[in-house]
């Protein structure tokens, strides 16, 4: 009995197929390029919504910066659901920080607000008053007494 020799089995292949380990087609299999993500958005609204619960004391960092912060950040996080950015906790932190500071921010004013609003006509006395008095320091004490016994009644 002989047997068949190796070589020519795997020399023979059927019709249509190639060689068991070819190398793949020039120019496909590739895919596409791996295009680096786009972290700006996200990253900016996390340093605004930072800055803006630092400075949220002032109308300028509380109100304008959480403003800024929130829509870095929505920005930031659409991006981040189109697969363009890898920071999407990045973004909504920037959100978060944000929207606080917004909100404290937009609290003081209403105080300060209203707190002039209430004492407003008041303080202008006071001032009017001490104009008047001048350097006479018995009249600014009175001054200031009139204005301490109009705060005490509201």
């Amino acid at each position: 009995m002989s047997t068949p020799d190796n070589r020519e089995q795997y020399q023979q292949y059927p019709a249509g197929q190639s060689e068991p380990f070819a190398a793949p087609p020039a120019g496909g299999g590739y895919g596409q390029p791996v295009v680096a993500p786009r972290n700006g958005f996200g990253v900016t609204a996390l340093v605004l919504g930072i800055l803006a619960l630092v400075l949220c004391w002032t109308v300028w960092g509380g109100i304008v910066l959480g403003v800024l912060a929130l829509v870095f950040g929505i920005l930031g996080v659409k991006r981040a659901n189109r697969r363009e950015a890898t920071n999407k906790g990045v973004a909504v932190s920037g959100i978060v920080t944000g929207s606080i500071g917004l909100v404290i921010g937009v609290i003081l004013v209403v105080l300060v607000g209203s707190i002039f609003a209430m004492f407003g006509s008041q303080l202008s006395d006071l001032q009017d008053c001490l104009k008047q008095a001048g350097s006479d320091q018995s009249q600014v004490q009175q001054c200031e007494q009139q204005f301490s016994d109009g705060v005490q009644k509201r």
